[in-house]
């Protein structure tokens, strides 16, 4: 169990490098340090469990269970916790990522953020293309279109202009 989770909090990581961009927050990385924390003193706790099941020890025992104990109240309250904030956090990554798009040129490195996000999940916008018709971009090119991004990857001749919303 600690090296899968190892593993998990490993693999936020390094996904969270792909879109720190739209994380500008630094405690986004935090949940992963935790899960990482928790599989090291998982690991400790395995063995400790181990030597006490060994050894036949009462005292060990009693520790290991008591340990186990707090581990579930811990991860009942990380869940109860989750649950509470889960729109504060859906809220502050869509503002943070309404700024993002704010800022984007087609150049700046943002903008191939937005665009490699776009590109990889399969959408555009923050909700959805509208989005777009907000920003100082769209505005500036003024042939009413979305980043080629957006386009549907199966899309052949898609331009990004809103006339083709089929394809986007």
């Amino acid at each position: 169990a600690a090296a899968g989770l190892s593993y998990v909090g490993a693999y936020v990581i390094n996904t969270y490098k792909s879109y720190d961009n739209f994380l500008q927050d630094k405690y986004a990385l935090l949940p992963a340090v935790i899960i990482i924390c928790v599989a090291v003193v998982m690991f400790i706790i395995g063995l400790i469990g181990c030597c006490a099941t060994f050894r036949e020890s009462r005292v060990g025992l009693g520790l290991f269970l008591a340990i186990i104990l707090v581990i579930f109240i811990a991860e009942v309250s990380a869940f109860v916790l989750g649950f509470v904030y889960r729109e504060k956090v859906k809220t502050d990554v869509q503002g943070t990522m309404r700024s993002v798009f704010e800022k984007y040129d087609g150049k700046n490195p943002e903008s191939t953020v937005v665009d490699y996000l776009q590109e990889q999940l399969q959408c555009c916008g923050v909700k959805n293309y509208s989005d777009w018709t907000t920003t100082q971009w769209f505005n500036s090119t003024g042939n009413n279109s979305v980043p080629q991004s957006c386009c549907q990857q199966k899309a052949k001749n898609c331009t990004g202009h809103l006339d083709q919303l089929q394809e986007l």
